[in-house]
Formats: structure tokens, C-alpha cells, sequence
């Protein structure tokens, strides 16, 4: 059984490694040292949870003759900036996905800061607004922290049997996505210890250890995230690490003795659906779910939040969420977890 300061799985965890490094919190790109039309924002990290809506400030210091503002946002693993508006002061025009949920605020006629409505899970990352001025073109940027949760995860069929699209399939099978570095960053930096390697959103493979030991990439080696870096996406497999965040539903449990299918109709009476995995998850980060009962999800897993750690609820002394992996979905029984939209 793998313990893990942040989450708890009871999967085998045992990985072993020919090589592994420690990598360090990327720094962050410097912004040009001199802004002659734009102030620099207070705070250039805005932080909101999925569903939420957000302002990303942007302020004129100075205001051109004529101009022109654009927002973008850098997409991760690639060099391409993805146009989200542009402005003449007067109009403006949205771009993309996010061409429907954007608009600027205009609360004085030198404010371009940026609202975004409905926060989701891809509206993680780094954007930029720009001052078109001919040649004195200038820009700030800011970044969009989404605050969630990390989890590890493999499906029913066992352990490193995805390749990189069945990974990002499976997180957004159970209401995640595949985690970024930084987001595995972070939660290695609040206890997440995982001895099973797993993708990351930009295609690298990689896995976060607290206690170093020879089984996780070796005992000399100093805690941190270790990497086997970018692989073959198509044929290398291993599992998967999801990032989701809050949800606008509620998690609850059924108890009783049901097969798999009894589960499904038990959360249909409800007016619910069974829950997912990155749905458990969220309730127990974000709403505190704890429940000592084992309960089937809706990937055939079963599984059971804890808040407050007690002997007879899986015997291990952190908080997470337990597992007890993939049951026979006819011939065993289990109560279930439902999700419910507000």
C-alpha cells in the first residue's frame, strides 16, 4: 500500500526507476522593465476556482492618441498565443472559446482589465494584455491560478496502461483534466507523495516524492518531483495525474448493498448521477466530504473520502481518498456516491 501525505490510494505503488531528478519551480518570464502607457497590476496572480468570475487587471497609465488592445492567452507546450479580444476603445471583438464568457469591464475609460465568467478547468494559465501603439507596443501578464486538486489515476485496466491520449481520455472521463507541472508543483509542496509515475499535460512523465527511498527513484536522491521526462506519446504508457476543481453540484452517498447497476438507479431515483472520480475528489478538497463507506464511481472504482483520519476507515493516519480499486461490478455490493447539480 503507497501512503501518501496529501491523497491516499490503496494501489500498489511500487515503481522502480533506472534514473530520476529533482526539478524545481520553473521562473516566472520577466515583464519589459519599463511600461510607459501601462501600469504594472498590484498583483499579476489572480486566484479563483472553477465556475467563478474573474477580473484580470489591466490599467492605461497613459492614453495614446490612437490604440488598440488585444488579450491573449499563452497555451501550454506551445509558442502560440490564443487572441481572447480586441478593443479600439470603442468596440471589441472576441475570439475563441472564451468569445462568449469575455468581455472588458470599461469602468473608466482607462480600464482594459479583463472578465471572465464561468471559470473552467482549460481557463488555467498565463494571459496578456497589449497596448497597440505602433511601434511602442506594450504588455503585461498576468496569470490565472485555479485553485483544485491533484490526483493520481489509472483505470480498470490496471497500472501504466495508458499512452498519453488515454490519459488525457481518462482525466476528462472523470471530470479532470491532466494535471500541469506546476499544478503536480504545487501539490507535491502541500504533501503529495505518489511512487507511480504518471502523464502531465505537456506530454513529459513524471512523479512527486517526499520520503526518498529506493523503490521511488532512490534513497540519495532529495524529495521532489522526479521525471523521466518527455516520452512517446503513442507508445510509451504509464497512468496519469488529473487536476480537477470545485463543482457547482454536491456529492452525496447511498448507503446500501448494491451491484454496480443498482448503483446507477439508486442516484437516478435521486435525481442524480453517480459521481465521478474527480467529483469525489473535489467534494472532499473543497466541501470537506468524509465518509467512512465505500462507494462505487462511475469508472467501476470504489472509493471512499476521508477528512478526519480513525482506525476502522482504511487504517492509514492522513487524510485522502481510499480506494478499493475495481470490484466485480455484478457480484459485489457497495452503497454509491452521487453528484447533483445545484
Amino acid at each position: 500500500m503507497c501512503k501518501v501525505a496529501f491523497l491516499v490510494i490503496a494501489f500498489c505503488c511500487t515503481f522502480y526507476s533506472s534514473w530520476a531528478i529533482y526539478l524545481p519551480l520553473p521562473i516566472r518570464e520577466a515583464e519589459p522593465k519599463k511600461l510607459q502607457y501601462l501600469l504594472y497590476p498590484v498583483q499579476d496572480t489572480v486566484y479563483a476556482q472553477r465556475g467563478d468570475s474573474v477580473i484580470l487587471p489591466c490599467t492605461i497609465k497613459v492614453l495614446p492618441t490612437s490604440f488598440r488592445i488585444k488579450w491573449s492567452k499563452k497555451e501550454p507546450n506551445s509558442p502560440i498565443e490564443s487572441l481572447i479580444l480586441i478593443s479600439n476603445g470603442k468596440e471589441e471583438r472576441g475570439y475563441g472559446s472564451l468569445a462568449g464568457r469575455s468581455r472588458l469591464r470599461k469602468s473608466h475609460k482607462q480600464d482594459a482589465s479583463l472578465v471572465i465568467t464561468d471559470i473552467r478547468l482549460e481557463d488555467n494559465g498565463m494571459y496578456r494584455c497589449e497596448l497597440i501603439n505602433g511601434l511602442e507596443d506594450e504588455r503585461v501578464t498576468l496569470t490565472l491560478h485555479l485553485e483544485g486538486v491533484v490526483f493520481p489515476y489509472q483505470g480498470q485496466q490496471g497500472r501504466y496502461k495508458q499512452n498519453y491520449e488515454d490519459a488525457k481520455q481518462g482525466c476528462e472521463e472523470q471530470d479532470a483534466q491532466l494535471a500541469t507541472f506546476q499544478q503536480l508543483y504545487q501539490a507535491w509542496t502541500e504533501g503529495l507523495e505518489w511512487c507511480n509515475a504518471g502523464w502531465l499535460h505537456d506530454g513529459t512523465v513524471q512523479y512527486p516524492v517526499i520520503n526518498s527511498r529506493e523503490q521511488c527513484g532512490g534513497k540519495f536522491l532529495p524529495p521532489g518531483i522526479r521525471s523521466y521526462g518527455p516520452k512517446n506519446k503513442k507508445k510509451d504508457q504509464f497512468d496519469a495525474f488529473c487536476f480537477t476543481s470545485a463543482i457547482k453540484g454536491q456529492v452525496f452517498y447511498i448507503r446500501g448493498h448494491m451491484d454496480f447497476k443498482g448503483g446507477l438507479q439508486a442516484c437516478k431515483k435521486k435525481g442524480a448521477q453517480i459521481a465521478k472520480v474527480g467529483q469525489l475528489y473535489a467534494a472532499w478538497k473543497f466541501s470537506r466530504l468524509d465518509s467512512c463507506d465505500g462507494g462505487w464511481l462511475a469508472d467501476g472504482s470504489v472509493r471512499f473520502p476521508i477528512i478526519s483520519p480513525r482506525p476502522r476507515c482504511g487504517g492509514i493516519p492522513d487524510p485522502g481518498v481510499r480506494s478499493f480499486g475495481f470490484p466485480n461490478k455484478a457480484l459485489q455490493s457497495f452503497g454509491v456516491y452521487c453528484y447533483k447539480e445545484n
